[in-house]
């Protein structure tokens, strides 16, 4: 193990604010996670947890990055297709 951490290809950042949390934010971050360490992307892809993003009224809010795609006002389900498309590329 290198005494450096890496840099990880992309960064997906997750809102942990208190109403992204309650609209399913925690749940889909963990599928998120999940579905990293199953198509083995775990030290590819880092899920970075930030304070509120003062867009609670469109949460849950994700960025993925590099792509500089922000996610809001959509279900579980399309988070996870648009997941899928862009860091998993299935």
């Amino acid at each position: 193990m290198s005494k450096y951490p890496t840099t990880p290809k992309q960064v997906i950042y997750a809102c942990a604010g208190s109403k992204c949390q309650k609209r399913g934010g925690k749940e889909i971050r963990k599928e998120i996670r999940d579905q990293l360490k199953m198509a083995g992307l775990k030290d590819e892809v880092e899920i970075i947890k930030t304070e509120c993003t003062d867009r609670c009224k469109h949460g849950p809010i994700f960025c993925l990055q590099p792509q500089n795609l922000w996610l809001h006002d959509m279900t579980e389900h399309q988070i996870l297709q648009i997941l899928r498309e862009q860091v998993l590329q299935k």
